[in-house]
């Protein structure tokens, strides 16, 4: 009986159970998954010519062996093989690092053909694949999977030549015939042959091309899906506004909107009067204005007869919040409440009773915001403030605490419009990406790690001035795996080198939230002169009076992190500055330092780290949320993720989309996503 896609990978000839339980442990169990588990790269096994080879580029080829094989022992379990070859006219010394036993299967005269790197000037080939005899029965092209040492990547080729050969005609094909002919790519069969077996490096470009396209689509078919049912059955409430208290409001602040805040409020003022709910991401560089943004849209809500809420994942960010708006809208009689965990007894009763008679206003805080007993008369605008900070359930139960409130999160990480479309792509998003007039740049200087002494005699002329500075470590204790400072040690070298003239503080993510709070708040309040810290200063941290920061082992952190650390200075009039100890050891890390000290542009450094480390880096493995592609590379493939976005909004306005045959294949893979469902949504 013929194996079916569906059945186990034990029906393929070969697979007993030693390979079936290896094949598990890739996550395989299926034909169906075996066929759709993709090479992550290509070998090319084409020989080449060595005198058109360029240096440390890998190469194959064929040749004869001049010289008997020597091998030289270099401790414990590593060796060091060696031959010359002949190759066309080049006589080249090939090196076998930890291969000793192949001494007795080379010979004088025998015909090898080897692939590695090739170092133009010593004449010398690592290899990293070896062959006796002539290049005749090896492919030009091998796919290499990613095995994790299970099985040997020649039993997985034979394992997949197999399953394609009998069930390769049963893939479904996903993507209409109209586009696949609108784009010339290839069909489900043909692109899975030419991506496991490719006959040249055009067949892995088209299969590529593909797989990529399809990726993309369906991942925006979902995306626009999700935002389009959401704005079809979440109705909200329209806010009806007084329009000329607002223009008051605006015109009462301390400063002059820059022309972007202007453009975002007049986006956020023109949802909160849709009948549609809000759904709104805000992105803002550090020192944008996003909290303005934030005030005048609460109290544009207030006005309308709602009551606002800002959730904060801290403490002191929230107070700081607070402070803030109550300064601009106490004025003009809006009552403003703040709660957190510390708020207790009568004074929390008191709030939530007031809450919900509608006394209150606006409610700030922080997680206190979503217990069970705090609930709201008139809830009309919801806002979380660094909304990554928080899971998908704790904005849910805050959002509930009204009727289909209007939502905007904002967040101060610049997110690149390659991943704000993919990773946020149910929401609408503003940004933020102008600055106020008269904001000073920070300064900022890429030292080595010998540099330290002339840095700390600047530290000590900012602390003199009655300033005060951030140190910042990669590490709280010693570590036996990494070379690079820790928080305890520099607190302790710094407590001993300020002795008796500063105080030095020292914060980390293991200390009790209440510590850390308390920490916090004696360096807002100037007690503490130097606060030496891991990132949990990243976010949301507001002290004017800070005009220096210290980052040691710079190149430990992606050029986000770093902005965003060197954002908790330059807060105030005075000038600030940046200090970057870092020896980097590659060419990547000297771009990071040097791209740091050219541009203060978050946006500009986003797209870079972007480029440098990756989607899966950019928001850190726990955060992300970004999805797995098999075979999409968000900064290769933006203009194809862009492509797929269009397409995508065109087919879900399009009433072809929702009966043709020809999208039956798309529809079912939007449906099974559950991406239509109100439970996926948030």
């Amino acid at each position: 009986m013929t194996p079916s896609i569906l059945d186990s990978v034990t029906t393929l000839k070969g697979v007993g159970k030693a390979s079936a339980e290896q094949l598990q442990k890739l996550g395989i169990e299926t034909i169906e998954q075996l066929i759709n588990t993709f090479p992550y790269r290509h070998e090319d096994f084409r020989l080449k010519n060595l005198a058109e080879t360029p240096h440390n580029e890998r190469v194959t080829i064929e040749g004869r062996v001049e010289s008997e094989p020597s091998v030289l022992f270099l401790g414990r379990n590593k060796s060091r093989l060696q031959i010359r070859l002949l190759a066309g006219n080049h006589l080249v010394k090939a090196v076998f690092f930890n291969q000793h036993y192949l001494k007795d299967r080379l010979a004088i005269g025998m015909i090898v053909t080897v692939t590695g790197k090739w170092d133009r000037g010593r004449q010398v080939i690592n290899v990293s694949n070896f062959n006796e005899g002539p290049k005749t029965d090896q492919a030009d092209f091998e796919p290499v999977y990613s095995l994790k040492n299970v099985m040997y990547q020649k039993t997985f080729r034979k394992y997949m030549r197999q399953a394609l050969d009998l069930c390769k005609d049963e893939i479904v094909e996903v993507l209409p015939p109209s586009l696949r002919e609108a784009y010339v790519l290839p069909s489900i069969g043909e692109a899975l042959e030419m991506v496991h077996f490719p006959k040249s490096p055009n067949d892995v470009k088209q299969a590529r091309r593909r797989f990529v396209y399809e990726e993309l689509l369906k991942f925006q078919l979902k995306m626009i899906g999700m935002k389009k049912i959401r704005k079809e059955n979440e109705k909200g409430i329209p806010i009806h506004y007084d329009l000329e208290r607002l223009k008051e409001f605006i015109a009462s602040l301390p400063f002059e909107l820059t022309n972007a805040q202007k453009k975002v409020v007049n986006e956020l003022c023109s949802e909160l009067k849709s009948p549609m709910r809000m759904n709104r991401l805000l992105q803002g560089d550090v020192g944008s204005g996003k909290t303005v943004v934030a005030a005048i849209a609460l109290f544009a809500a207030i006005t309308g007869g709602f009551q606002g809420a800002l959730m904060a994942p801290t403490e002191i960010l929230a107070e700081q919040h607070a402070d803030s708006l109550s300064s601009w809208l106490a004025p003009f009689g809006v009552e403003v409440a703040f709660l957190s965990g510390s708020t207790k007894g009568k004074a929390r009763r008191i709030i939530i009773e007031k809450l919900q008679s509608g006394e209150i206003d606006l409610l700030i805080g922080t997680h206190a915001l979503i217990q069970p007993d705090v609930g709201f008369a008139k809830l009309g605008l919801v806002i979380t403030d660094e909304q990554h900070r928080f899971g998908v359930e704790q904005r849910r139960v805050l959002r509930e605490k009204g009727l289909n409130p209007d939502v905007l999160f904002m967040t101060a990480t610049p997110i690149p419009r390659t991943l704000a479309i993919t990773a946020f792509g149910e929401m609408d998003v503003s940004i933020l990406d102008e600055m106020p007039a008269g904001r000073k740049k920070v300064e900022t200087y890429w030292l080595k790690e010998d540099s330290l002494l002339p840095v700390l005699r600047k530290m000590e002329k900012e602390l003199q001035a009655g300033r005060q500075s951030y140190v910042i470590c990669p590490l709280i204790e010693e570590s036996d795996k990494l070379d690079v400072q820790n928080a305890v040690d520099v607190h302790a070298q710094l407590t001993h080198h300020f002795a008796g003239r500063y105080t030095v503080g020292l914060m980390h993510g293991r200390l009790h939230p209440d510590e850390k709070d308390a920490i916090m708040r004696d360096f807002s309040e100037g007690k503490i002169d130097c606060l030496v810290s891991t990132t949990v200063v990243e976010v949301g941290v507001n002290v004017p009076n800070a005009t220096f920061m210290l980052i040691y082992d710079a190149t430990r952190f992606g050029l986000a992190q770093l902005h965003q650390l060197r954002g908790r200075v330059g807060r105030g009039a005075d000038q600030s500055y940046c200090v970057l100890l870092a020896d980097p050891k590659n060419e990547e890390g000297k771009e990071r330092m040097q791209s740091m000290t050219e541009t203060n542009d978050g946006f500009l450094l986003a797209e870079k780290d972007l480029e440098l480390r990756g989607a899966g880096d950019f928001f850190g493995k726990k955060q992300s949320g970004m999805p797995e592609f098999k075979m999409a590379d968000l900064v290769h493939d933006y203009r194809a993720l862009e492509t797929a976005r269009q397409d995508a909004e065109k087919m879900l306005a399009s009433d072809d989309f929702w009966t043709s045959p020809e999208y039956k294949f798309l529809r079912e893979d939007l449906e099974q996503s559950g991406a239509l469902s109100h439970e996926r949504m948030d």
